[in-house]
């Protein structure tokens, strides 16, 4: 008997993944997980180009608009909740096409990942470090134990610096030890990663950037601070919110946050480009080439479960690099 198939559709926001998602439920006889750590948060919707009820065209959705953004989904607790959505599709028949730009989240997905415990105590006393020292001096905590851990967490997230120190004081080990190891839960899985070229992928971030403030993301931040943007611990720390944050307690100007948030967003896709290459797993994919859900269609026919990570149909020049972030993809 045939393993359930699990598609996901991955790479940077700005590729397309939303449509290329949708095209392949609508062929597939499937539905969409989303895997975005951002939009699973009600109202955060401009500025995560969260997709409109009227462009599912039909295909149902799962973990969209499922949390206030007072509240806080750990990549534990969205491991969960994104396997009992693939559960229930599996069940009904369904394909799940995964769709998201959260490599760690697609990663905790899809892999064989168990996630370490947490100690109350340990936690507090960081969390009082972080607070006291700020995130830089506990980054070069990290840093002097575990440097492999501090090359993949920014400086200024002290959320995760908070986190891995927690996990080495544990488990006594390096922290970059516990992320997953390249082995599907789903044997089923099928990776498709949607390549889009470094220079290209920089104007789509800019052009991203001015449509998110052309079309009120300014007032929707407002609009969500009443609710609790600020006391949130993950949703204001959100691309370009913070941001817009600054703007609004008149620390910067719209030019300068148009400009941070563009800034950010580009270093944020080198990111998420360094994740995504090393899974030699996905098979990619020109997002611009026309005959995309064909070609998309046949790598999931062929059961591909280890792409040469080599772009399908398409010569990789030295440029050629994805990791983007789009508005709706």
């Amino acid at each position: 008997m045939a393993e359930p198939l699990v598609v996901a559709v991955v790479g940077p926001t700005a590729a397309g993944k939303s449509d290329l998602s949708v095209a392949l439920c609508k062929s597939l006889g499937g539905e969409v997980v989303n895997a975005d750590a951002m939009q699973v948060y009600r109202g955060m919707d401009i500025g995560t180009a969260k997709i409109s009820t009227a462009e599912q065209d039909g295909v149902p959705h799962h973990l969209l608009d499922i949390l206030d953004v007072t509240e806080t989904a750990t990549v534990a607790e969205f491991q969960q909740l994104a396997r009992a959505a693939i559960d229930d599709c599996v069940t009904r028949t369904a394909v799940p096409v995964l769709a998201g730009g959260s490599a760690l989240y697609i990663r905790a997905i899809l892999d064989d990942f168990v996630f370490p415990g947490t100690d109350a105590t340990v936690r507090a006393r960081l969390e009082a470090e972080l607070h006291a020292e700020g995130p830089g001096a506990l980054h070069e905590k990290l840093k002097a134990i575990d440097p492999k851990a501090a090359e993949q967490i920014l400086a200024s997230n002290g959320r995760r610096i908070v986190r891995a120190l927690e996990v080495i004081e544990i488990t006594g080990g390096p922290y970059v030890a516990t992320l997953p190891e390249h082995h599907y839960v789903y044997p089923g899985a099928v990776q498709l990663g949607l390549d889009v070229p470094r220079p290209e992928l920089d104007e789509r971030i800019g052009r991203r950037v001015d449509r998110m403030f052309d079309a009120d993301f300014v007032d929707e931040v407002r609009g969500l601070l009443n609710k609790g943007l600020i006391e949130g611990k993950t949703a204001n720390r959100a691309l370009g919110y913070s941001q817009v944050i600054a703007l609004l307690n008149g620390e910067i100007d719209e030019v300068e946050a148009r400009e941070r948030t563009a800034q950010a967003t580009r270093r944020f896709a080198r990111r998420q480009d360094s994740w995504f290459r090393k899974d030699p797993r996905i098979s990619w994919l020109p997002y611009d080439d026309p005959d995309l859900l064909e070609k998309a269609q046949e790598v999931i026919a062929q059961g591909n479960r280890g792409g040469s990570g080599d772009v399908v149909g398409v010569e990789r020049g030295p440029s050629s690099s994805t990791g983007a972030v789009d508005a709706r993809g």
